[in-house]
This record gives C-alpha cells, structure tokens and sequence, in this order.
C-alpha cells in the first residue's frame, strides 16, 4: 500500500532539510552509466511521478547540479497538464540560494503563461532584490501576460527599467513593449517605438497590427498592413490571419479579397493552413460574401469547429438563420462559440422563443456558457419581457460562480428595466464595481420607458458629474425621459447641450425624439418647423412621431401630411394607413375611413393583428387578437367574459371610437374585447397567483380601450398589472396608471 502524500507544507520543510543535510559528492552525469532522472521527465504525466523523479534526482547526488536544477525547474514550470506544476516549481526555485538569471526567467515566463500578471511582476522585483539583473528574455516573459489594468499602471517604470539596462533597443524587447503599451490603449506610444525600430521582418509588424485589432482600430490595422507592402516585408500566417479579421469587422470585402489573393499568390511561402482558411472563410462571412464564403466551405478538406462555427455566424448575420440552423443541426461537434453564435443569430431576427429554445438544448449537452451566451439569453429574454427566465439566468450565474463582467451587468440592467423590474436594475446598477457608458445609457433609457423622467434626468446629471462622457444613445435616452414626462424645456436644453457642449451633431432619432417631445406636448407646429430645418431627410420615424401626435390631438391637416411623407418613403407601411384611419375614425370623418380602407385593399396592403405576450412559470405564450388557438382557449375567453361582467358593473364603457363603422355596434365590442393584450392579461389572472404581478408585452401600441379596461382590472382584482407597449411601460395599479394617460 503506498504511502500518502506529504502536505505542501510537509513538502517545503522537507526540502529546507535536504538544503541543510550534507550532500553526496556531485557527479557528472557524463560518467554515470545509466541516464540521469532527468531524462524520465517527458514522459512524468502526474504530480506524484514528478515527486518520484525528484527524489531520484536527490538520491543521485545531482540536487544541486545546476544543469539538472534547470532541467527539472524547467520542466516543472512548462507543464499546464500537470496540476499543481506551478506550486512545485516555486517550492524548488525558492530553494536555490542564488538563482542564475535564467532561472528567473523561468519563472516570471511560467507566470505569464499562467496569466499571473502580478506573480510575474512580484518575481521581478524579487530579482532585482536579489541583484540579479534582467536579460534579453526577461522583458518579453514579463510583458507578454500583461492586462490592460497592469500595463496602464506599471507601463512606464517597466519601459523605463529597459532602457536602464541597456535592453530597449534588442527587438524582442522592443516587441514586449509594443504590446504592452498597445494592451493599455497607448497606441500612439506604441506606434512611435514602432516607428523607431527594426521592422525588417514581420514581428514587430504584427505586433502592432495585432494590437490595434485589440483596440478595434481596424482602419489603423488595414492601413499598417498597406504600409508593410509597400515596404516589401513579407507578411507572414499571424499577418494574414490579423488583417484578414480586420477586414471582417469593418465590412471591407474589397480590401479582403486583395489579402485573399496575396495569399494565394505568394509563391507557397505561406501554406494555408486550417487556421488561416478559417481566417479567410471568416472575412467573407463577415463581409456578407455568403456566396463565396459557402465555396470555400465546400472545398475544404478538413474542416474543424471553427469552420463550421464561422459559416453558421455568417449565414445567421444575413438574415438566413434557418439555413444557418440547418448547418449548425449537422456540425459533428459544436462548442460554446458555435452554441452561442446561433442563439445569437435568433436573438437578432427577433426569434427570441427560438434563442430561448436553443439554450435549454444547450443545457442538455452539459456545456458551459460563457459571458457572451449570457449576454444574447438576456438579450432574448429582454425583449420577451420573460422575467422568470431573467431571473433563472442571473441564478445560474451566481451557483456556476460566473463572474459578473461589466457587459453582464448591463445587460442584466436592461433585462430587467424591459421587465419593468426597475428596482432590480437600480440594485444591480449600484452594485456593479466597474461601470462604462453603457451601463449609465441602460439605467437612464430603463428609468424613461418606465415613466421615471425626472430620476433620468438626474442620473444623466450623476453621470456627468462621475466624469463619464455620454454618446448619442445616453442622449436618446436622455430626451426619450422628456418626450414621456412632458419636460419640453428641458428636452429643448437637452437637446441643444448636445452640440454646444458635448459637440455631438444631432442625427436623425435625435430629431425624432424632439418631434415626439414636441408633438406629445401638443406643440404640432413647432414639430413641423423641426422637421422642415433637419439638415437631413427626415425617415419614417420622425414623420411617424408626428403622425401620432396628430392622432391624439386631432389634427387631420397635420395627420394627412404626416402619412402622405411616411408612405412616400415606405408605401407598404400597413401601421400608417390604420393610424390614419383612426385618425379620420376619431374625427367622425367616415367617408375618409372608407377611402383609407379601399386603398388598403387595392394595394394588398393589411392590417396586422396585434400580438401580446406573456411569461407564466418560465414558458412564454404568445396571444393574437381574436386567436383561439391556445390550448387553454376557453378557460381564457370565460375569463375574458367574466372580467367584462365585472368590469361593466364597475362603469366600465367599451371606446369603439377606432374600429370601423360598418359592422354593428355589438361586433365593434366584440373586436376591441378580443385584443390580444386583454387575452394575455386574461391568461395572466387565470395562472398568476394571487399578489404576483402580471406582466405583458405587446409589440403595437396600446388602444385607448385596452388602457382602460386594464386600469379598472388592476384596481378590480388588486393586482399590479405592467404592460410595455411598443415605446413605454404602463404600471397599472389601484385603479390608476404610471403613464398618466400620456402616452
């Protein structure tokens, strides 16, 4: 039976003893027979061989012999399959009295492979203690596991300590320190030592192409990468694969192409490999050259993971997500990336009970997500309103010990702000250590849509004062506040603080929500003056902010020069002829309604059912208006005649004002009480237990009948009922809703 393991602790005394105890004469391991222990490191596969070899070393007399020290420290520190190499290594090394620099270097290497940045920079300072100075090899070991959070706080000394040892002007040295100044975003310093150096090959060159890539210069990257050409460095498989992702994220299929043909033409000095035809296959994909990125697919001999991954994105990116499921449906092994990236796609068509499906899938095959699956699952659940699943996720999270990333978090913010779970985004807001501009732009855009105006406008004020520059959304989000709390001077203000102090030009949802702050304040002419000075085309977007504030206030003049411009620029938009309609409906101009509705029917133009949904115990369900087609259809529409009983002897009156007038006044009833957000709340009564709140999505805008019918339903039945419609929340409670009939 084999003895147990000695303790780590067990383990540094014992090697304190056999540094203090005498030792045999050395012996050459040139004059002994048999190999030394040494030679059996390669194939040492565990922790325990790796004991037994050292105590063979020991017993042979060789501990101290520099060159099996080496060979032995050295092994330790390169071996990741090992668990606990690491700690070992640092047992041995802290047991030779003076270390050789290149014992130093080994170690500092071993942490920066480790992705131990401060062990490395600690071993450093240990070095120079010991007046050991640093060579050639130190710098680029150091420097090559530096973080952007290290290389901004240490950057300079470490430069500084280069050019003190007399190290800056030896190339790998110099290619340490463009990395390092590129991972902290200097990379204007590190193109000036670019500059400066030799760039005879194509290190130094990749190097900094590889760190604007980091930086998402992508421009910068292409450029440099036109620069080498015309200096006849001969770029090599790290070049072509940097450039090529570079053309990929900026779209530039021109520039791609040119590389592919460099490639191709190059004389054989460069051999695609698998990486490289990836790289390739990824820059058409990322271009939209499906065409020709599927070609190269099919011609590939080998074809790994990421092939297929890349093919699968690029389909997903051009909108065929279901060829893209298809492919994804064959792939003979899919990884996190290739999960990830087909949720992603459905997340991006809006297929979000397809992404919501997939990850359970993804569940099954007991793969582990990571930040960025999160990511495009709240992103689904966001938009599904599907809280329950939200809040599971964030779980999920927390037991896998995931770490919370700043992009986590503020997609967590908006997952709940579009769940109208307000104090759960306000609570993670605050809770979050690292916050960007992002993080700031979702709590400001979550407190607007949730009827909070004022506290958006506050934190927009907080962010100012924290330094933190806003960009073109914060201000969306900022004058979106404004438009649904009727701040119209201070979205003027707003508004105009953009260019005079921020020197952001307005674009056009700038002036979009300025029409609809304007035009909901009842300041129609001054909207018409707003768009008429836009210095540029005003789309269907603006004309609709218009549009439907002509609606609420009557104004038929403004309506019909509102849609006459939306159909112009779009002639299929079904939404502008309904609104019109009702607009004409509201007016009592009847003859109009039928005029619309004609026109409607000559173009094949029509009218597309409202559509709701609603979370219940993790499962989405989706309602049309009218739509039985539930498989709980008649508990809901009992309900549904239930709550109007009730409803009618609390004094609720039917608004049939929108619905057309040739049918008869009991069908007009019928129409409206069959909206889809009345179904979902229905639903909602019928499951939801008793206090819980009922939350619904509806992708249109809320009718003036649903409003009220589920203002008396909420004070009926206590139940605080949340309804985001297609620009705001709705919090219905006691009888009353957050909106103030504004919106």
């Amino acid at each position: 039976m084999p003895l147990p393991l000695p303790s780590k602790k067990a383990e540094t005394l014992i090697l304190k003893l056999i540094s203090t105890m005498p030792c045999p004469p050395l012996l050459n391991p040139s004059q002994l027979h048999s190999p030394p222990p040494t030679s059996l490191l390669p194939n040492c596969r565990t922790i325990k061989e790796l004991k037994q070899i050292h105590s063979q070393i020991i017993r042979t007399g060789l501990a101290n012999c520099p060159a099996e020290r080496a060979r032995l420290l050295s092994f330790c520190c390169t071996q990741h399959s090992i668990p606990g190499h690491l700690n070992y290594a640092r047992l041995l090394f802290d047991q030779i009295p003076h270390p050789e620099p290149a014992l130093w270097n080994s170690m500092i290497r071993a942490y920066s492979e480790h992705d131990s940045p401060a062990d490395a920079v600690s071993m450093y300072i240990r070095m120079l203690a010991s007046h050991s100075k640093p060579n050639n090899y130190t710098f680029p070991f150091l420097l090559k596991s530096f973080t952007r959070h290290v290389a901004a706080n240490l950057g300079d000394g470490f430069h500084a300590h280069a050019i003190k040892f007399g190290l800056s002007s030896n190339h790998h040295v110099q290619n340490a320190l463009i990395h390092m100044y590129s991972v902290s975003g200097e990379t204007d310093t590190a193109r000036q030592l670019f500059q400066r150096g030799w760039k005879g090959d194509a290190v130094m060159w990749n190097v900094m192409i590889s760190g604007y890539n980091r930086r998402k210069q992508y421009d910068e990257a292409c450029t440099l990468f036109g620069e080498m050409e015309k200096e006849n460095v001969d770029p090599n498989e790290v070049t072509f694969i940097s450039v090529l992702s570079a053309c990929a994220k900026l779209k530039d299929l021109e520039f791609g192409n040119h590389v592919h043909h460099m490639i191709e033409e190059d004389g054989g000095k460069t051999i695609p490999n698998q990486k490289l035809q990836n790289a390739i296959i990824q820059m058409y994909a990322g271009c939209g050259a499906m065409d020709i990125a599927w070609r190269l697919f099919e011609t590939m001999g080998s074809r790994d993971v990421v092939t297929w991954t890349s093919v699968v994105v690029g389909f997903a990116n051009v909108g065929q997500v279901d060829r893209a499921r298809g492919l994804f449906d064959k792939m003979p092994k899919r990884d996190v990336v290739s999960w990830t990236a087909m949720i992603d796609g459905y997340v991006r068509m809006n297929r979000n009970k397809d992404a919501l499906d997939l990850f359970r899938k993804m569940q099954e095959t007991k793969i582990q997500p990571d930040d960025f699956t999160m990511v495009s699952m709240l992103t689904a659940c966001a938009q599904l309103g599907a809280l329950e699943v939200g809040e599971w996720i964030r779980g999920y999270m927390e037991r896998n010990r995931m770490k919370m990333s700043t992009v986590v978090g503020n997609a967590l913010i908006d997952m709940y702000s579009k769940c109208g779970c307000l104090e759960s985004a306000r609570d993670i807001f605050r809770k979050m250590n690292s916050k960007d501009k992002f993080t700031w732009t979702a709590m400001i855009v979550g407190l607007a849509i949730n009827g909070h105006g004022e506290k958006a406008l506050n934190l927009f004020s907080e962010m100012l004062q924290a330094s933190v520059r806003p960009d073109e959304i914060t201000f969306i989000g900022a004058l979106s506040a404004c438009s649904h709390s009727g701040f119209v001077e201070e979205g003027r203000e707003l508004f105009l603080s953009m260019i005079t102090t921020h020197g952001i030009m307005p674009n056009v949802a700038h002036y979009g929500c300025l029409v609809d702050l304007l035009g909901r304040a009842g300041q129609l002419k001054e909207a018409l003056e707003t768009i008429s000075n836009m210095p540029m085309r005003p789309n269907s977007t603006v004309w609709g902010a218009l549009l439907g504030a002509s609606r609420v206030y009557r104004n038929v003049e403004m309506a019909e020069l509102a849609a006459c411009c939306i159909l112009e620029l779009e002639p299929g938009n079904g939404a502008c002829y309904v609104l019109l309609s009702n607009i004409y409906a509201k007016c009592n101009k009847w003859d109009e309604v039928q005029r619309v509705r004609k026109m409607m029917m000559d173009r094949g133009i029509t009218k597309q059912p409202g559509c709701s949904l609603i979370e219940v115990h993790g499962e989405v369900h989706e309602f049309v208006a009218g739509d039985r087609s539930h498989r709980r259809s008649d508990d809901i529409y009992f309900k549904l005649e239930e709550m109007g009983r009730e409803l009618k002897l609390a004094g609720y009156v039917s608004d049939t004002s929108e619905v057309f007038p040739d049918i008869e006044e009991e069908q007009k009833e019928s129409a409206v009480y069959q909206h889809s957000e009345k179904l979902a709340v229905a639903f909602g009564l019928l499951n939801c237990k008793a206090g819980e709140t009922v939350r619904v999505v509806t992708k249109m805008r809320i009718c003036n009948d649903c409003h009220n019918v589920i203002k008396l339903a909420s004070e009926l039945y206590g139940r605080h009922i949340v309804v985001r419609d297609r620009t705001r929340f709705h919090h219905f409670r006691d009888g009353d809703c957050s909106c103030k009939n504004y919106w």
